[in-house]
């Protein structure tokens, strides 16, 4: 048998870059297909991308079964949502309204972290639905501050370090104001018994007493 000749074995050598499916060759055809591939996997991203999320989140809202509309008039301001009725105060205000003050602690109104005003009055947001609230004033600790100028519990926080990890702070602070207009004693056991509800984990129980009777002495 006769040995190819070098322009066999060179033809041979380049067949992957030469023609073999009419004018594709075999690199530009694989080439060609791993394109087509990325198109077809990243277009339904490239259509995604630009949506907002708030209209993603008005969407959802819409689709969710039994959604009703609720206004809420929050720090001052009216907002309209479609809510499903069974969805929560604290929920409201945080999924809905982006106002993440008021903590999520332990879901059960336990632990105060979820405080706000209602009417003035402290509640446990977690407890609350918000279609209950239409026709409330609801102040949450992000609506506390006025004119660029902390409220003096607010302030007296800082001054008597009465935070540590600070997830609970939002929740003292907000039962701290309004235990400023609610007819309590004088003593500092009288102000444990009256924040008895919210729960520090980091026990700064004795510098958060001391600024409230801060606050409550210079008043």
């Amino acid at each position: 048998m006769s040995k190819p000749s070098d322009s066999e074995t060179s033809e041979q050598e380049n067949t992957g870059s030469r023609p073999l499916f009419g004018k594709f060759s075999r690199r530009s055809f694989l080439s060609q297909l791993g394109v087509a591939g990325l198109a077809a996997t990243t277009a339904p991203l490239a259509h995604a991308a630009p949506a907002a999320p708030q209209a993603e989140a008005e969407t959802a809202a819409a689709a969710v079964p039994g959604a009703a509309p609720v206004a809420l008039k929050v720090n001052g301001q009216t907002h309209k949502l479609m809510l499903e009725p069974r969805v929560t105060l604290l929920d409201a205000l945080r999924e809905h309204l982006q106002l993440f003050g008021a903590k999520k602690g332990c879901d059960h109104g336990q632990c105060g972290a979820c405080t706000v005003h209602v009417n003035g009055r402290r509640v446990n947001s977690c407890l609350s639905f918000a279609i209950m609230h239409q026709a409330d004033e609801i102040t949450t600790v992000e609506g506390l501050a006025q004119n660029g100028e902390l409220h003096p519990i607010q302030a007296a926080f800082i001054e008597h370090d009465g935070y540590q990890c600070g997830y609970c702070t939002s929740g003292q602070i907000m039962s701290a104001v309004a235990l400023l207009k609610e007819p309590i004693g004088k003593e500092d056991h009288d102000v444990r018994e009256a924040m008895s509800g919210n729960i520090c984990r980091c026990g700064a129980y004795n510098n958060i007493v001391a600024a409230v009777q801060h606050v409550r002495r210079s008043a």
